[in-house]
């Protein structure tokens, strides 16, 4: 069980430059992908992403990729391409005669032609880049995954200890159901003896269609029976190496209309409480459960 938040860290040193790469990830119901690239590794970022999306299913990761020199410079060692710019001064001379402008080419100009002006990045291909860009990737992907995986064990371990509290109370409430027909019975004597009608006997054919009816009405064994099933479910989950959020956020629904349900068909002051309980520790149940991947 894992934790959709984390942060991991990797750097990776090699040909004259030095890579770092920090993942950040928070909640969210499908896996999304943000990256954040110097424009001389743009085109390294369909691998990137693929390489994340391997190993993350659900949540929105952000990855922040720095590309500096050996010597700590953050790419800013600039190198002018020369034939670059002697070619853009012809095209920009020949243009400004097409057009009879008048004044020359300035050498200010040039330089803000695009690609004049590069940095040492921008000279090495992202290709040749791709192997350290890789291997720190993977340092941090291995940092974020056990940050996960630290907070999905403490997420766990909270989830536990609700669905504990709620087979209590289900417990509670199996423990009860049976004796609300025999509770209903009696109480039905009392208000017909209230209201000073005739007294019916004990097995009066109306008194016991009236009871064998309530308790049809009021069975909850179905209900209960769900409920205790969908907890081993969660227990399954506990143990299970694939991401098992989605399942949590199923149950976590299953488990609801199970007690709506119970409380509906409950007719008893005890079982309504267990009811409010149980959609108590649901609703934490639930909040943890948004967390996990």
């Amino acid at each position: 069980m894992k934790s959709m938040t984390g942060y991991g860290r990797g750097e990776c040193a090699r040909d004259g430059f030095n890579i770092t790469v920090e993942l950040s990830s928070v909640n969210r119901k499908q896996a999304e992908v943000a990256v954040n690239l110097p424009r001389e590794l743009e085109l390294l970022e369909t691998r990137i992403r693929e390489t994340i999306l391997a190993a993350v299913s659900r949540g929105r990761i952000v990855a922040r990729i720095s590309v500096q020199t050996a010597t700590g410079q953050s790419s800013v060692r600039l190198r002018l391409n020369r034939a670059l710019a002697r070619m853009y001064a012809q095209e920009l001379h020949k243009l400004a005669k097409e057009l009879q402008l008048a004044g020359g080419v300035t050498l200010e100009q040039i330089m803000r032609a695009p690609g004049v002006l590069q940095t040492d990045a921008e000279v090495v291909e992202p290709g040749e880049l791709w192997p350290s860009v890789q291997r720190a990737l993977q340092l941090a992907l291995k940092a974020l995954l056990q940050m996960r995986q630290r907070e999905g064990a403490h997420l766990g371990q909270e989830l536990a200890a609700r669905i504990n509290l709620m087979r209590r109370s289900v417990a509670r409430i199996t423990a009860r159901a049976p004796q609300s027909a025999e509770r209903y019975r009696r109480q039905l004597i009392k208000r017909i003896r209230a209201a000073g009608l005739p007294l019916l006997k004990a097995d009066d054919e109306r008194l016991l269609k009236e009871v064998v009816f309530f308790a049809d009405r009021s069975d909850i064994a179905e209900e209960l029976t769900r409920l205790q099933s969908h907890f081993e479910q969660f227990a399954a989950c506990t143990t299970a190496t694939e991401p098992v959020g989605r399942t949590l956020d199923f149950l976590a629904q299953e488990m609801n209309r199970e007690i709506n349900t119970l409380g509906a068909k409950a007719n008893d002051a005890l079982i309504s409480r267990e009811v409010v309980r149980l959609k108590a520790e649901l609703e934490r149940f639930r909040e943890q459960a948004m967390n996990i991947e």
